[in-house]
C-alpha cells in the first residue's frame, strides 16, 4: 500500500470515514480523475484557493461529523465571485466540527455513478450505474465483483437500461469510453487492494464527457 494511503486510512480511522479532500486526494494517488480541488480552512485561504480553481465553483463543508453535506446545506454550487465565497465560508464555518470548505471546480457532463461494498461472501464488489435521478427511481445499476478489466467494465456499461444516454442520445454528447471504463478499472483495482480497510465507496457524480470522466464528489467509508 502507498505510504501516503496508508496515512489518510489511518488519520481518518478516528471518524470512521475519509473527509472528501482527502478522499479525492487517495483517489488521485490511484490514477483516478477528481475536478481540481482545494482545502481552504481560513478566509484567506479560501481566497487564494478561489484563485487558484477559478470562477464559478462549488463550496463544500469539510467536517469530520457532517457525512451528508447536503443535508445540512453544506453544499453550495455555482459560487461566482469573492464576496459570495466570503459569505459561504461564514456561514458553512457555522456548522458542527467545522474543518475548512473543500473549492471543487465544476464539471459538465452526464452523471454515472461508480460505487463499491465490501460483501462478506465475495469481498470486495464494484456497482455501475446511470447517475442522477435515475439510480434512485429505476435502480440502473450493474454490479461485479473486483477487479474487473476495462472491456469487462464496458460490458457492465451496456447491460445498464439507460446506456443509451452515454452514447449521444437525440444529440446529447457522447462520453468517451476509453477514459470512463480505465477509471472504472483502476477504481476496481483499487477497491480490491484495499479491501481490509474500506466497506463501502461512493463517486457520485461521475461527470462524463467526450474529453473526460471527472469525479466531482466522493465518500469513502472505513471498516
Amino acid at each position: 500500500m502507498d505510504k501516503r494511503v496508508s496515512e489518510i486510512i489511518a488519520q481518518s480511522k478516528s471518524a470512521g470515514w475519509v473527509l472528501e479532500p482527502l478522499a479525492k486526494e487517495l483517489l488521485n494517488i490511484y490514477g483516478l480523475t477528481t475536478s481540481r480541488f482545494f482545502w481552504a480552512k481560513t478566509k484567506d485561504e479560501a481566497i487564494s484557493g478561489a484563485k487558484e480553481i477559478g470562477y464559478p465553483l462549488v463550496a463544500k463543508i469539510v467536517s469530520p461529523e457532517v457525512v451528508h453535506k447536503s443535508d445540512v446545506g453544506g453544499v453550495v454550487v455555482g459560487v461566482k465571485d469573492d464576496e459570495e465565497l466570503l459569505e459561504v465560508f461564514e456561514k458553512l464555518s457555522k456548522l458542527p466540527a467545522f474543518d475548512g470548505v473543500l473549492l471543487d471546480a465544476m464539471a459538465k457532463g452526464s452523471e454515472v455513478i461508480i460505487g463499491s461494498k465490501h460483501d462478506p461472501q465475495f469481498g470486495a464488489t464494484v456497482l455501475i450505474g446511470i447517475g442522477g435521478t435515475s439510480v434512485e427511481i429505476y435502480k440502473d445499476v450493474a454490479i461485479r465483483m473486483a477487479p474487473i478489466s476495462c472491456e469487462e467494465a464496458l460490458e457492465a456499461l451496456n447491460s445498464l437500461r439507460g446506456h443509451k444516454l452515454l452514447e449521444g442520445y437525440r444529440g446529447a454528447e457522447c462520453v468517451n469510453f476509453d477514459h470512463l471504463t480505465d477509471m472504472i478499472a483502476r477504481f476496481s483495482q483499487m477497491v480490491y487492494e484495499l479491501s481490509d480497510e474500506i466497506e463501502s465507496i461512493d463517486l457520485n457524480p461521475v461527470l462524463c464527457n467526450c474529453e473526460t470522466s471527472t469525479i466531482a464528489d466522493a465518500r469513502i467509508i472505513l471498516k
